[in-house]
Order: C-alpha cells, then structure tokens, then sequence
C-alpha cells in the first residue's frame, strides 16, 4: 500500500469516526474512488481505527482513570456501574463480530449495501433526533440500557450504518442528551474497537506484506490527530445542535453512490 494512501485511509478513518456518517462506508468509498485493491480492507480498517481508541484514550484520560480507581475505592458507586455498564454493553458486538466474521469482510461490503445502509439509517436517524426526548444523563443509565445501546452497536458490522450514529440513536430513543449519548458511545467505542484492532492485525500484516509496519503506522497516527479533534468538535457541536444534518448528509451521499455505481464510475465489489 502506498504510504500517502495510508495516510488518506487514516484521514477518512479519523474524520467519520465518531461522527454518525460510518467510518467504514467512507473507507469503502475511498477504496473505490482511488481504484485501490479492497483486499486488504477490512483488516486494514480495524487495525487503524486503533488510532480512533488512542484519541478516545487521551481526550477521556482523566475520566477513565476516575472510572478505574472507582471500580476499587467505590465499586457500588456509579462510576463503578458505568465501568461494568460499558463491559456488558460490548458483550453482543463481541458475539456477532467472531460468528458473523466472513461477511463482515466479504458479502456485507458491497457498496450496494453500503448505499442502502447509510440512506435507511439516515432517515431513522432524522426521525429519532426529531421525536426523543433528550432529558436523560448518564447518572441515570442502566444495565438495561447499556444492554440495548450495545445490541445497537452491533448493527456497525454492516458499513454504512455507523457504530457512533446507532448507538446515540439508540441513546437518543432511551431519552437521553444528545452529549451524554455521544460520551457513552465514545467510551462504549473503547473495548470494541481496541478489541478488533488488534484481532484483525496479524491478518492486516500478512495481506500488506512488505508495506505493514509503515502503512498501519501513518495510518494509525493520522487517525489518531483527527479523531481527537473529531471528537472534541462532536461534544461540542451536539450540546446545541441535532443530528438531522448529518442524516441529510448520510442519503446525499448514499444517492451519490447509486448514481456513481450505474453509471459505472465505481464498482459495487
């Protein structure tokens, strides 16, 4: 893989992230504009979404070590419960990711599907951020709702949908605020995606041969910087703004890839 492609697949990869238009869609898409080999592209993917968990890591450090030293100093505390909350609620992406595995990497990344995804998903999204009610924070949350904003997470397997957008729509539909539902799924984002990361790497080395170690270290780094400032713009946009422009975006995008597919500008596979 060529090293300024790695660095743009990082760039795409911090950018749409943690912003509910699906990371794995626009990594798809690039592949296919640039004509480059998907081959090594679900491998690839994960292994440099470990730059998004760095950002996550530094941006929440101080939250996540008062989460760590809760677990022990008050375990029946609600930073405790958060800490377990966000253990459980990984559980089903885990179960899903192992058997589901083949056509995460294969089937499900036709961009036929990937079109479909982000403008059906764009449409509830949009329906979801006008209807919830929003009067909800964290210190309310619970193993039920941890539960179902992972079983939401594991509708990211398919690209297009967006691991970020179907958990804070989901967040959303159990009544809570827009930045306490993107803070939940940022940190719910650390495990699943740390996790897949560094599953997916030896397979990620072997299919890039000779260009690894450069390819996934630009490509890791570049994620990393723009995943943090991604991050930091999304706290702060959602704290006054809805996501119905990121649902607009989302079936913009996803008729543009309908029309580039007939017209055979890209191609599905």
């Amino acid at each position: 893989m060529a090293l300024w492609f790695a660095a743009l697949l990082g760039l795409v990869q911090g950018l749409t992230e943690f912003i509910p238009v699906s990371s794995n869609a626009h990594l798809r898409m690039t592949y296919a504009l640039f004509r480059q080999s998907d081959e090594t592209g679900a491998p690839y993917t994960a292994v440099i979404q470990l730059g998004s968990t760095i950002a996550v890591l530094a941006y929440f450090g101080k939250d996540l070590l008062a989460l760590a030293q809760a677990v022990f100093k008050d375990p029946g505390g609600h930073d405790a419960r958060l800490v377990w909350m966000i253990g459980l609620g990984t559980v089903p992406i885990v179960i899903l990711g192992v058997l589901l595995k083949s056509y995460v990497e294969d089937d499900l990344r036709s961009l036929y599907i990937v079109a479909s995804a982000l403008i059906g998903v764009g449409l509830v999204m949009a329906y979801i951020d006008q209807t919830a009610s929003t009067e909800r924070d964290l210190t309310t949350l619970t193993y039920r709702d941890a539960i179902l904003i992972g079983l939401a997470q594991t509708l990211a397997l398919c690209p297009g949908v967006s691991r970020s957008g179907a958990t804070i729509c989901m967040a959303l539909l159990l009544g809570f605020a827009r930045s306490d539902a993107a803070r939940f799924s940022f940190l719910l984002s650390i495990p699943a995606v740390a996790g897949a990361g560094i599953f997916e790497a030896r397979t990620a080395v072997h299919k890039l041969g000779d260009d690894a170690l450069p390819a996934i270290a630009i490509g890791i780094l570049v994620a990393a910087i723009t995943s943090y400032f991604a991050i930091a713009w999304l706290i702060k946009w959602l704290g006054s703004h809805q996501l119905v422009g990121f649902a607009i975006y989302r079936v913009v995008i996803g008729i543009a890839v309908f029309a580039s597919l007939a017209a055979g500008w890209i191609e599905a596979s």
